[in-house]
Protein backbone atom coordinates (compact mmCIF):
# COMPACT_ATOMS: atom_id res chain seq x y z
CA UNK A 1 0.00 0.00 0.00
CA UNK A 2 1.22 3.46 -0.83
CA UNK A 3 1.23 6.28 1.67
CA UNK A 4 -1.05 9.22 0.94
CA UNK A 5 1.36 12.11 0.92
CA UNK A 6 2.36 15.35 -0.70
CA UNK A 7 5.75 16.10 -2.20
CA UNK A 8 6.64 18.35 0.74
CA UNK A 9 7.24 16.98 4.22
CA UNK A 10 5.47 19.09 6.87
CA UNK A 11 7.99 21.16 8.78
CA UNK A 12 9.00 19.62 12.09
CA UNK A 13 7.41 16.24 11.33
CA UNK A 14 9.00 12.90 10.50
CA UNK A 15 6.38 11.34 8.22
CA UNK A 16 5.35 12.92 4.95
CA UNK A 17 1.73 11.91 5.38
CA UNK A 18 -0.63 9.31 6.76
CA UNK A 19 -0.12 5.68 5.85
CA UNK A 20 -3.29 3.58 5.41
CA UNK A 21 -4.62 1.96 8.56
CA UNK A 22 -4.60 -1.82 8.06
CA UNK A 23 -7.77 -2.15 10.15
CA UNK A 24 -9.80 0.38 8.13
CA UNK A 25 -11.87 -0.72 5.15
CA UNK A 26 -12.02 2.76 3.62
CA UNK A 27 -9.26 5.32 3.08
CA UNK A 28 -9.66 9.01 2.25
CA UNK A 29 -7.27 10.20 -0.48
CA UNK A 30 -6.50 13.91 -0.01
CA UNK A 31 -3.48 14.10 -2.31
CA UNK A 32 -5.22 14.72 -5.65
CA UNK A 33 -3.98 17.87 -7.40
CA UNK A 34 -1.47 18.78 -4.72
CA UNK A 35 1.68 17.32 -6.27
CA UNK A 36 1.00 19.25 -9.48
CA UNK A 37 1.55 22.58 -7.73
CA UNK A 38 5.31 23.24 -7.25
CA UNK A 39 4.59 26.15 -4.90
CA UNK A 40 2.40 24.14 -2.56
CA UNK A 41 3.79 23.81 0.96
CA UNK A 42 2.31 21.16 3.22
CA UNK A 43 1.13 22.77 6.48
CA UNK A 44 2.41 21.14 9.64
CA UNK A 45 -0.52 19.54 11.49
CA UNK A 46 -1.18 20.91 14.96
CA UNK A 47 -0.78 18.53 17.87
CA UNK A 48 -4.05 17.36 19.38
CA UNK A 49 -4.38 15.73 22.79
CA UNK A 50 -6.96 12.99 23.22
CA UNK A 51 -7.75 11.98 26.79
CA UNK A 52 -8.20 8.36 27.78
CA UNK A 53 -9.04 6.69 31.08
CA UNK A 54 -7.91 3.07 30.73
CA UNK A 55 -8.77 0.43 33.32
CA UNK A 56 -5.17 -0.79 33.60
CA UNK A 57 -1.86 0.97 33.09
CA UNK A 58 0.82 -1.72 33.26
CA UNK A 59 1.84 -3.80 30.25
CA UNK A 60 3.74 -7.06 30.77
CA UNK A 61 5.65 -8.36 27.75
CA UNK A 62 5.58 -12.08 27.08
CA UNK A 63 8.07 -11.74 24.22
CA UNK A 64 11.16 -13.97 24.57
CA UNK A 65 13.23 -10.91 23.55
CA UNK A 66 12.24 -8.95 26.65
CA UNK A 67 10.45 -11.51 28.81
CA UNK A 68 8.47 -10.22 31.79
CA UNK A 69 9.24 -6.61 30.86
CA UNK A 70 6.81 -4.50 32.91
CA UNK A 71 6.21 -1.09 31.37
CA UNK A 72 4.02 1.98 31.64
CA UNK A 73 3.39 4.39 28.79
CA UNK A 74 1.45 7.43 30.01
CA UNK A 75 1.20 8.67 26.41
CA UNK A 76 0.32 6.91 23.16
CA UNK A 77 1.73 8.46 20.03
CA UNK A 78 4.83 10.63 20.26
CA UNK A 79 5.46 14.15 19.07
CA UNK A 80 9.17 13.47 18.64
CA UNK A 81 8.30 12.07 15.22
CA UNK A 82 11.16 9.56 14.91
CA UNK A 83 10.56 7.96 11.53
CA UNK A 84 11.87 4.52 12.57
CA UNK A 85 9.75 4.17 15.73
CA UNK A 86 8.24 0.69 16.10
CA UNK A 87 5.47 2.15 18.27
CA UNK A 88 3.92 3.82 15.22
CA UNK A 89 2.08 0.60 14.33
CA UNK A 90 0.26 0.55 17.68
CA UNK A 91 -1.52 3.80 16.79
CA UNK A 92 -3.55 1.89 14.22
CA UNK A 93 -5.37 0.02 16.99
CA UNK A 94 -6.92 3.35 17.96
CA UNK A 95 -8.19 4.05 14.45
CA UNK A 96 -5.33 6.40 13.59
CA UNK A 97 -2.50 6.26 11.08
CA UNK A 98 1.06 5.27 11.91
CA UNK A 99 2.18 8.33 9.92
CA UNK A 100 1.40 11.92 10.85
CA UNK A 101 -1.41 10.86 13.20
CA UNK A 102 1.16 9.14 15.42
CA UNK A 103 3.06 12.42 15.76
CA UNK A 104 0.13 14.82 16.01
CA UNK A 105 -2.65 12.91 17.82
CA UNK A 106 -1.35 12.12 21.29
CA UNK A 107 -3.43 9.98 23.63
CA UNK A 108 -3.01 11.10 27.23
CA UNK A 109 -3.76 8.60 30.01
CA UNK A 110 -4.67 11.11 32.68
CA UNK A 111 -5.48 8.48 35.31
CA UNK A 112 -2.11 6.72 35.00
CA UNK A 113 -0.80 7.75 38.47
CA UNK A 114 -4.05 6.68 40.12
CA UNK A 115 -3.94 3.29 38.38
CA UNK A 116 -0.33 2.71 39.41
CA UNK A 117 -1.11 3.45 43.05
CA UNK A 118 -4.12 1.17 42.84
CA UNK A 119 -1.88 -1.59 41.51
CA UNK A 120 0.68 -1.10 44.27
CA UNK A 121 -2.09 -1.40 46.85
CA UNK A 122 -3.41 -4.65 45.39
CA UNK A 123 -2.50 -7.96 47.00
CA UNK A 124 -1.45 -9.35 43.63
CA UNK A 125 1.43 -6.90 43.13
CA UNK A 126 4.86 -8.44 43.51
CA UNK A 127 7.52 -5.66 43.67
CA UNK A 128 9.38 -5.42 40.36
CA UNK A 129 11.06 -2.77 38.24
CA UNK A 130 8.59 -0.56 36.37
CA UNK A 131 9.95 0.61 33.01
CA UNK A 132 8.77 4.01 31.77
CA UNK A 133 8.90 4.49 27.97
CA UNK A 134 8.56 0.90 26.90
CA UNK A 135 6.72 2.14 23.81
CA UNK A 136 6.77 5.95 23.57
CA UNK A 137 8.91 8.56 25.32
CA UNK A 138 7.54 9.40 28.77
CA UNK A 139 9.27 12.80 28.53
CA UNK A 140 7.90 13.80 25.13
CA UNK A 141 6.62 17.42 24.89
CA UNK A 142 3.19 16.49 26.31
CA UNK A 143 4.85 15.82 29.68
CA UNK A 144 5.63 19.52 30.03
CA UNK A 145 1.91 20.18 30.34
CA UNK A 146 0.46 17.03 31.90
CA UNK A 147 3.30 15.97 34.25
CA UNK A 148 2.14 12.36 34.32
CA UNK A 149 5.66 10.95 34.41
CA UNK A 150 6.51 13.07 37.43
CA UNK A 151 3.39 11.83 39.22
CA UNK A 152 4.32 8.23 38.40
CA UNK A 153 7.78 8.80 39.87
CA UNK A 154 6.20 10.26 43.00
CA UNK A 155 4.11 7.12 43.39
CA UNK A 156 7.17 4.90 42.91
CA UNK A 157 9.09 6.90 45.51
CA UNK A 158 6.23 6.81 48.01
CA UNK A 159 5.88 3.04 47.69
CA UNK A 160 9.64 2.46 47.31
CA UNK A 161 9.16 0.58 44.04
CA UNK A 162 12.10 0.59 41.60
CA UNK A 163 11.70 2.31 38.24
CA UNK A 164 13.74 2.73 35.07
CA UNK A 165 13.48 5.47 32.46
CA UNK A 166 14.43 5.75 28.78
CA UNK A 167 14.22 9.16 27.11
CA UNK A 168 15.76 11.46 24.53
CA UNK A 169 14.41 14.70 26.03
CA UNK A 170 15.92 17.17 28.48
CA UNK A 171 12.59 17.31 30.34
CA UNK A 172 13.89 14.46 32.49
CA UNK A 173 16.07 17.00 34.31
CA UNK A 174 12.98 18.78 35.61
CA UNK A 175 12.44 15.76 37.87
CA UNK A 176 16.01 15.65 39.13
CA UNK A 177 14.83 16.12 42.71
CA UNK A 178 12.81 12.91 42.61
CA UNK A 179 15.49 11.03 40.69
CA UNK A 180 18.09 11.95 43.34
CA UNK A 181 15.86 10.58 46.11
CA UNK A 182 15.17 7.39 44.20
CA UNK A 183 18.86 6.95 43.35
CA UNK A 184 19.86 7.40 46.99
CA UNK A 185 17.73 4.32 47.74
CA UNK A 186 18.92 2.36 44.68
CA UNK A 187 15.45 2.57 43.16
CA UNK A 188 16.11 4.14 39.75
CA UNK A 189 18.14 3.72 36.61
CA UNK A 190 17.99 5.97 33.57
CA UNK A 191 19.04 5.75 29.94
CA UNK A 192 19.36 8.37 27.24
CA UNK A 193 18.64 7.47 23.62
CA UNK A 194 21.51 8.75 21.47
CA UNK A 195 21.21 7.90 17.78
CA UNK A 196 23.48 10.41 16.07
CA UNK A 197 25.65 13.47 16.62
CA UNK A 198 25.12 14.55 13.01
CA UNK A 199 22.64 17.42 13.20
CA UNK A 200 21.51 17.14 9.58
CA UNK A 201 20.62 13.50 10.15
CA UNK A 202 19.06 14.13 13.57
CA UNK A 203 16.75 16.87 12.28
CA UNK A 204 15.43 14.56 9.56
CA UNK A 205 15.41 11.33 11.57
CA UNK A 206 14.05 12.64 14.89
CA UNK A 207 12.63 16.09 14.03
CA UNK A 208 11.19 17.18 17.39
CA UNK A 209 13.96 15.96 19.65
CA UNK A 210 16.87 17.79 21.25
CA UNK A 211 20.34 17.71 19.74
CA UNK A 212 22.84 14.96 20.41
CA UNK A 213 25.04 17.41 22.31
CA UNK A 214 22.19 18.27 24.65
CA UNK A 215 21.56 14.59 25.27
CA UNK A 216 25.20 14.18 26.25
CA UNK A 217 24.68 17.07 28.67
CA UNK A 218 21.68 15.23 30.14
CA UNK A 219 23.88 12.16 30.70
CA UNK A 220 26.47 14.31 32.44
CA UNK A 221 23.91 16.07 34.65
CA UNK A 222 22.28 12.81 35.73
CA UNK A 223 25.67 11.25 36.46
CA UNK A 224 26.83 14.23 38.49
CA UNK A 225 23.58 14.10 40.47
CA UNK A 226 24.29 10.49 41.43
CA UNK A 227 21.61 9.03 39.16
CA UNK A 228 22.79 5.90 37.30
CA UNK A 229 22.61 6.52 33.56
CA UNK A 230 23.32 4.51 30.44
CA UNK A 231 23.06 5.17 26.73
CA UNK A 232 20.93 3.44 24.11
CA UNK A 233 22.53 3.89 20.69
CA UNK A 234 19.37 2.71 19.01
CA UNK A 235 18.38 2.00 16.44
CA UNK A 236 21.54 1.45 14.44
CA UNK A 237 20.69 1.99 10.77
CA UNK A 238 23.34 0.58 8.42
CA UNK A 239 24.50 3.17 5.93
CA UNK A 240 23.25 6.06 8.08
CA UNK A 241 24.59 5.99 11.63
CA UNK A 242 26.49 2.71 12.08
CA UNK A 243 29.84 4.45 11.58
CA UNK A 244 29.08 6.70 14.59
CA UNK A 245 28.96 3.84 17.11
CA UNK A 246 32.47 4.31 18.59
CA UNK A 247 32.05 8.08 18.89
CA UNK A 248 28.60 7.80 20.47
CA UNK A 249 29.82 5.38 23.13
CA UNK A 250 33.08 7.27 23.71
CA UNK A 251 31.31 10.57 24.33
CA UNK A 252 28.54 9.00 26.39
CA UNK A 253 31.16 7.31 28.58
CA UNK A 254 33.09 10.57 28.94
CA UNK A 255 29.91 12.15 30.30
CA UNK A 256 29.26 9.40 32.85
CA UNK A 257 27.33 6.62 31.11
CA UNK A 258 27.82 3.29 32.86
CA UNK A 259 26.46 1.01 30.12
CA UNK A 260 25.48 1.03 26.45
CA UNK A 261 22.92 -0.93 24.48
CA UNK A 262 21.66 -0.98 20.91
CA UNK A 263 19.21 -2.50 18.46
CA UNK A 264 19.46 -2.93 14.70
CA UNK A 265 16.61 -1.15 12.93
CA UNK A 266 13.70 -3.26 11.69
CA UNK A 267 10.74 -1.83 9.81
CA UNK A 268 7.57 -3.78 10.53
CA UNK A 269 4.07 -2.96 9.33
CA UNK A 270 3.45 0.57 8.10
CA UNK A 271 6.94 1.71 9.12
CA UNK A 272 8.53 0.08 6.07
CA UNK A 273 6.60 2.34 3.70
CA UNK A 274 7.05 5.42 5.89
CA UNK A 275 10.80 4.90 6.17
CA UNK A 276 11.21 4.12 2.46
CA UNK A 277 9.44 7.33 1.51
CA UNK A 278 11.42 9.26 4.13
CA UNK A 279 14.87 8.14 3.00
CA UNK A 280 14.11 8.72 -0.68
CA UNK A 281 13.02 12.26 0.24
CA UNK A 282 15.88 13.18 2.58
CA UNK A 283 18.78 11.07 1.28
CA UNK A 284 17.96 10.07 -2.30
CA UNK A 285 21.61 9.47 -3.21
CA UNK A 286 21.97 6.63 -0.71
CA UNK A 287 18.38 5.46 -0.24
CA UNK A 288 18.64 2.16 -2.10
CA UNK A 289 21.98 1.34 -0.51
CA UNK A 290 20.57 1.83 2.99
CA UNK A 291 17.43 -0.17 2.24
CA UNK A 292 19.56 -2.98 0.80
CA UNK A 293 21.71 -3.12 3.93
CA UNK A 294 18.65 -3.17 6.20
CA UNK A 295 17.24 -6.07 4.19
CA UNK A 296 20.57 -7.86 4.49
CA UNK A 297 20.20 -7.70 8.28
CA UNK A 298 16.74 -9.30 8.15
CA UNK A 299 16.88 -12.22 5.73
CA UNK A 300 16.10 -10.05 2.69
CA UNK A 301 13.20 -8.15 4.27
CA UNK A 302 12.69 -4.70 5.73
CA UNK A 303 10.45 -6.23 8.39
CA UNK A 304 11.37 -8.96 10.84
CA UNK A 305 9.08 -10.60 13.39
CA UNK A 306 11.42 -13.38 14.48
CA UNK A 307 12.14 -13.51 18.19
CA UNK A 308 15.83 -13.10 19.13
CA UNK A 309 16.64 -11.88 15.60
CA UNK A 310 14.40 -8.89 14.87
CA UNK A 311 16.23 -6.51 17.24
CA UNK A 312 19.74 -7.89 16.65
CA UNK A 313 19.73 -8.66 12.95
CA UNK A 314 21.90 -11.22 11.20
CA UNK A 315 24.31 -11.42 8.28
CA UNK A 316 27.47 -9.48 7.48
CA UNK A 317 26.22 -5.95 8.16
CA UNK A 318 24.63 -6.92 11.47
CA UNK A 319 27.78 -8.80 12.47
CA UNK A 320 29.88 -5.71 11.78
CA UNK A 321 27.54 -3.61 13.93
CA UNK A 322 27.76 -6.08 16.82
CA UNK A 323 31.54 -6.21 16.67
CA UNK A 324 31.91 -2.43 16.46
CA UNK A 325 29.60 -1.94 19.44
CA UNK A 326 31.36 -4.63 21.48
CA UNK A 327 34.81 -3.18 20.82
CA UNK A 328 33.64 0.32 21.75
CA UNK A 329 32.01 -0.89 24.99
CA UNK A 330 35.15 -2.79 25.95
CA UNK A 331 37.32 0.23 25.24
CA UNK A 332 35.26 3.00 26.83
CA UNK A 333 33.01 1.28 29.40
CA UNK A 334 35.31 -1.33 30.87
CA UNK A 335 34.56 -1.92 34.54
CA UNK A 336 31.23 -0.08 34.44
CA UNK A 337 27.92 -1.89 34.96
CA UNK A 338 24.26 -0.91 35.27
CA UNK A 339 22.82 -1.00 38.79
CA UNK A 340 20.84 -3.91 40.25
CA UNK A 341 17.78 -2.10 41.54
CA UNK A 342 16.39 -3.05 44.95
CA UNK A 343 12.92 -4.62 45.07
CA UNK A 344 12.98 -5.33 48.81
CA UNK A 345 12.11 -1.84 50.07
CA UNK A 346 8.53 -1.86 48.83
CA UNK A 347 6.05 -0.33 51.27
CA UNK A 348 2.55 -1.75 51.04
CA UNK A 349 0.09 1.17 51.04
CA UNK A 350 3.02 3.56 50.84
CA UNK A 351 3.51 3.72 54.60
CA UNK A 352 6.86 3.86 56.33
CA UNK A 353 7.84 0.78 58.29
CA UNK A 354 7.97 1.12 62.06
CA UNK A 355 11.31 0.62 63.76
Amino acid sequence: MQMQKNSNVPKGRGAAGNSPNRFSRHQLDTSQGVDDDPDYEEPAPRTRFIFDTPKTIVSVSDSPDIHNFISINPYRGCEHGCIYCYARNSHEYWGFSAGLDFEAKIIVKKNAPYLLEKLFNSKSWVPAVIHLSGNTDCYQPAEKEFRLTRQLLEVCLRYRNPVSILTKNTLVLRDLDLLRELAARNLVSTAVSLTTLNEELRRALEPRTVTGQRRLAVIRTLHEAGVPVGVMTAPIIPGLNDHEIPDLIRKAAANGACWAGFTVVWLNGAIAGLFTDWIHHHFPDRAEKVLHQIRDCHDGNLNDSRFFTRMKGEGNFASNIHQLHQIARKRYLSGRTPPELDTHQFLRKGQMRLF
